[in-house]
């Protein structure tokens, strides 16, 4: 079984109980196991994280997300509703370092494995928390999925075109920006533990992963009473910088400083428009944006993309293509830096995916495994943690704990 492969990375000695479903709490799981954790999925005996049905398509009935956000896990099946499953999970985290989860706040006190009864006897231990609110405060209670807390982090309200209603990214980046401040957070307190001897209880929301890349939105508004609005494809008053179609496609373009501009200028064979008081410096440009774009565009627009990009290239001028899935798989740099890799899967063959990163030069993590079937490790992991007989195995099998 591909889940054998021996353990490496920086993390292969710390051993994560995952709770929870969908994206927050298992990208965070993801990313501790991509850097060698042992990671142990507990699901429910009868559907698995629902994750192992999302997805546009079911290719040969298996959802093409699962081997992704499930890959370098143990899947433990666990009925959590029931006094033995959450006498066998304390088992489990009582022989752990790391417990993630996102449950709506109470629900693991009311299993009785709130992080106070933990502790008393794994004071070691790190509860990492995902939640649409936090642990506190009068929303915390709440149902919160990755578009609401989108929504109150300030990241909808800036996405999409200024005369339509705000847009979403087509990922669900709310979720996997609470999933990387988790993994984050499981690192500080991994190390704050080598000196303190004691563990901690990390509290991720999903709105509050959000704010903190929302820039100096808070701050401008605070200082100017400025508000951000929707732009579109642009920064307002960064330019030029954005998108511009060509005579087979398209290239984004970033030449927003002056010698980057004088560059462009010369690249278009319009070096006049460098000592343009319209165009001159940063803030002229910015005050004319609109315009200026459309200069640009009625050049590129006569141009190939490959034209476009080598001349960008010459130049020194930051430019690319707009890529897909296709253009990912086909690309030099992808495959000079193993940026997407193949992965041996029980059902595809092979699949791929995006590889771990970043990248590290002493201690880089691997694609160990795909996503595996529901309860693939769970007598090996009762056996070997909790030290569970084939008989008292098959006991809680027949009484439908595992």
């Amino acid at each position: 079984m591909t889940s054998e492969t021996k353990p490496s990375g920086p993390l292969s000695d710390i051993r994560v109980i995952e709770m929870g479903t969908l994206i927050a709490g298992p990208f965070c799981g993801q990313v501790l196991g991509d850097f060698g954790a042992e990671v142990i999925k507990i699901e429910d005996p009868a559907a698995g994280d629902p994750m192992r049905q999302w997805g546009r398509s079911l290719p040969k009935g298996h959802s093409p997300w699962w081997p992704v956000i499930g890959r370098n896990k143990k899947s433990v099946t666990l009925n959590l509703r029931t006094d033995e499953g959450q006498q066998l999970a304390r088992k489990l985290i009582d022989a752990s370092d790391v417990l993630v989860e996102n449950f709506r706040p109470g629900t693991l006190e009311k299993w009785g494995l709130g992080y106070e009864a933990l502790s008393k006897t794994n004071p070691g231990l790190i509860l990492n928390r995902a939640s649409g609110y936090g642990q506190t405060g009068p929303m915390s209670h709440k149902a919160g999925y990755a578009l609401v807390g989108e929504a109150m982090g300030g990241l909808r309200y800036i996405t999409g075109e200024p005369d339509r209603p705000p847009a979403r990214a087509g990922i669900s980046i709310g979720d996997s920006l609470a999933g990387l401040h988790g993994a984050l957070g499981v690192m500080m307190a991994l190390h704050s533990r080598q000196s303190t001897g004691r563990g901690q209880v990390i509290d991720v929301s999903i709105y509050e992963s959000v704010l903190t890349v929302m820039e100096n939105a808070i701050t401008e508004y605070d200082l100017t009473g400025y508000v951000r609005e929707r732009s579109g494809s642009i920064l307002p008053g960064i330019a030029p910088s954005n998108a511009y179609p060509t005579s087979d496609g398209m290239v984004v373009i970033g030449a927003n400083q002056d010698t980057l501009f004088q560059r462009l200028c010369d690249v278009m064979g319009r070096p006049e428009l460098a000592q343009d008081v319209r165009y001159r410096n940063h803030l002229a440009r910015g005050e004319n944006q609109n315009e200026l774009d459309e200069i640009i565009a009625a050049w590129t627009v006569g141009q190939t993309t490959s034209g476009v990009l080598a001349l960008m290239d010459a130049y020194g001028i930051a430019a690319g293509r707009v890529y897909r899935p296709q253009d990912m798989m086909e690309d030099a740099q992808y495959q000079a830096r193993d940026s997407i890799v193949e992965v041996p899967h029980p059902v595809f063959g092979t699949v791929k995916m995006q590889n771990v990163f970043p990248k590290m030069s002493e201690t880089p993590g691997q694609v160990r495994w795909p996503g595996e079937g529901l309860g693939a490790h769970t007598e090996d992991v009762l056996a070997k943690v909790v030290g569970l007989s084939a008989a008292e195995i098959a006991g809680l099998k027949a009484r439908g704990v595992i």
